[in-house]
């Protein structure tokens, strides 16, 4: 017996030792470029996309905004089918590889319409398009809802895994590797905000000068290069083998603590709890959940009763030592893996409404700019900036803060907190909160100015304002500012303290919040519409915005937000972070459970 597990513990330590042998930084090449490319065909087309829609296809403004916050909504939701599959069945890999084929065929579809004529209603009558406009046949929407929606499903398998398939290149067991996991978040948002740069400014500019068809054609070649950029480094990768399904694991644990629901519990012998080292080796390779007091109902599924364990085996043998029932008994890891994720959900739930105000920029932002004066030096040059690459203030406010954040702050806090990664993300997320409130209340102001500006100027009918486009300029930088600690800091949140073997799941939460956000954002909206609607037809969120009471809109979004961070602040304070016992600690390494008490950012 003692020879048979020595030769398993070999054997394990040989696939530990083939792993650490791949992976690290020298991976890292191939996966920015495949997130790069990916981004790059993704902003190529929905930065500007709400101009296409309502120039080339006649949608109403209010339709097509809400078009883009749906098509938004759907694919940061498709993601939870994409980490499933690639943590139960897949892996990480070749869901990224499936879901990027599907992507190119969901892009090709969408240039190819955009290409041809056919696929597209006859220009608009009279002098320069001023006359009547015939709205895009249910036919040519149907095609353009279809691309739409493969891209919705690559998204689903490309955004959840990409995230935690980069930082699974970095060995957890190592303090030196798990610090450098800390700064790929980091580095990531980087390049995703450097291809999201040249989106709004080259790409942008070949589909308002050169046209539809190359504009669309440039993104689809690159999500061809991001495709073969990834397999390319197929044999450098670490590459976690799936673990089985976590919601069958999560739904066990609800199951045997329901049908334990009147056992009694000693909150003092929580050594009395079931544990399983063995069993729970594949969903804990850096180290198992410790048991932990909060949710304690659950802790009744690891309390063992008559009936919970058993000997038979499915091939009909009997086991040498007690097997449990899974649906019976569960251990304290996996106990702990759904109370990590129960203690989750209210600080995910408060990065909502972030996205809600930050989706604005792609759309009446998007229209303010539009009506004003694009010029890029006014007065003297008659190049004008097209109205979607105004999103490049966010991405250089955001490049810039990440550069700050990593050079500046984080050396200059690590010597006050003692945390490698400077600050909590919790309280990096606080921050965000914070300074987003600060953007959308600036946006409303700027918003009641270009109004009266075009009142002043007598151009309230024709739809316009000669207000310089530069007065969004702030809004857009405070959103950069914002997303560059939030949005970063939510991530980071999601794939530190999800269980291990569900950070594919984690990151797919994250971008479900960015879905409902948008979903809030279309409810808003369609609320708005409604309410502010008057007996002769008028609403705040009009087609020609100069009618409308945009500011207000804004207003009500900024007061939701300053309610968020308050429900927020309560939640950071009562977070408990997840206690985790490392298998393997070198030497240089911090206990993992001191760790996260130290980073706890409320509670001191």
């Amino acid at each position: 017996m003692e020879t048979v597990e020595a030769a398993m513990a070999e054997e394990e330590e040989a696939k530990k030792s083939k792993m650490r042998k791949k992976g690290g930084f020298r991976t890292m090449p191939f996966i920015f470029a495949n997130e790069v490319a990916e981004k790059l065909a993704v902003l190529g087309f929905t930065t500007n996309m709400l101009m296409y829609l309502t120039r080339q296809l006649h949608m109403p403004l209010a339709k097509a905004a809400t078009t883009l916050t749906n098509f938004g909504g759907v694919s940061a939701m498709t993601p939870l089918i994409g980490a499933f599959l690639a943590d139960s069945l897949v892996g990480r890999f070749w869901t990224i590889a499936a879901a990027s084929l599907i992507y190119q065929v969901g892009m090709l579809l969408l240039t190819v319409s955009a290409a041809m004529p056919v696929f597209r209603p006859p220009p608009c009558s009279g002098a320069g398009g001023a006359g009547a406009c015939d709205e895009a046949a249910p036919w040519q929407l149907a095609v353009l809802y279809a691309a739409l929606l493969l891209n919705a499903l690559g998204a689903g398998g490309y955004r959840p895994c990409v995230v935690a398939f980069g930082a699974d290149q970095f060995d957890e067991s190592e303090a030196a590797e798990r610090a450098r996991t800390w700064g790929f978040f980091n580095w990531y948002y980087f390049c995703n905000g450097a291809s999201q740069l040249v989106a709004v400014t080259a790409v942008v500019y070949v589909q308002d000068n050169v046209g539809w068809g190359w504009g669309l054609g440039v993104p689809t070649f690159c999500m061809a290069v991001s495709v073969v950029a990834f397999v390319a480094g197929y044999p450098l990768y670490r590459r976690l083998h799936p673990s089985g399904s976590p919601f069958t694991r999560l739904a066990q644990v609800v199951v045997a603590a329901v049908r334990k629901r009147r056992v009694p519990t000693d909150a003092d012998d929580a050594a009395a709890l079931y544990e399983n080292d063995d069993m729970d080796a594949p969903i804990s390779l850096y180290g198992k959940l410790v048991h932990t007091e909060q949710l304690s109902f659950f802790d009744r599924a690891a309390i063992v009763t008559d009936g919970d364990l058993t000997t038979d085996t499915s091939n009909g043998k009997p086991s040498l030592s007690p097997i449990p029932k899974p649906w019976r008994l569960s251990t304290v890891h996996r106990v702990e893996e759904l109370k990590s994720l129960l203690r989750m959900g209210p600080i995910w739930a408060a990065g909502i409404l972030v996205i809600t105000a930050y989706s604005q920029q792609h759309t009446f932002a998007l229209q303010q700019a539009s009506t004003m004066d694009r010029r890029l030096t006014p007065g003297l040059s008659s190049f004008q900036i097209p109205a979607g690459s105004m999103t490049v203030f966010t991405l250089l406010a955001m490049l810039t803060t990440l550069l700050a954040y990593d050079r500046v702050l984080v050396p200059l806090a690590r010597r006050v907190t003692g945390l490698d990664r400077g600050i909590s993300y919790l309280h990096r997320m606080g921050v965000g909160f914070a300074i987003s409130v600060a953007a959308t209340l600036v946006a409303g102001f700027v918003e009641r100015h270009r109004r009266e500006s075009a009142a002043a100027a007598g151009t309230t009918d024709a739809g316009t304002s000669p207000l310089s486009a530069y007065w969004l300029v702030p809004q857009y930088a405070l959103h950069g500012m914002a997303e560059a600690f939030n949005s970063v800091g939510h991530l980071e949140f999601m794939y530190d303290q999800s269980p291990e073997s569900m950070r594919s799941m984690a990151t797919a939460l994250f971008w479900l919040s960015i879905s409902l956000g948008s979903y809030v954002s279309t409810m808003l909206i369609s609320a708005v519409h409604r309410w502010s609607a008057g007996a002769d037809g008028s609403n705040w969120l009009p087609d020609n915005i100069n009618r409308g009471r945009l500011d207000y809109f804004y207003w009500i979004v900024a007061l939701l937000q300053v309610l968020n961070l308050a429900y927020y602040a309560i939640c950071a304070r009562c977070y408990l972070f997840k206690p985790l016992q490392l298998r393997e600690v070198d030497n240089d390494a911090k206990p993992q459970i001191e760790l996260q008490e130290k980073a706890s950012p409320l509670s001191h």
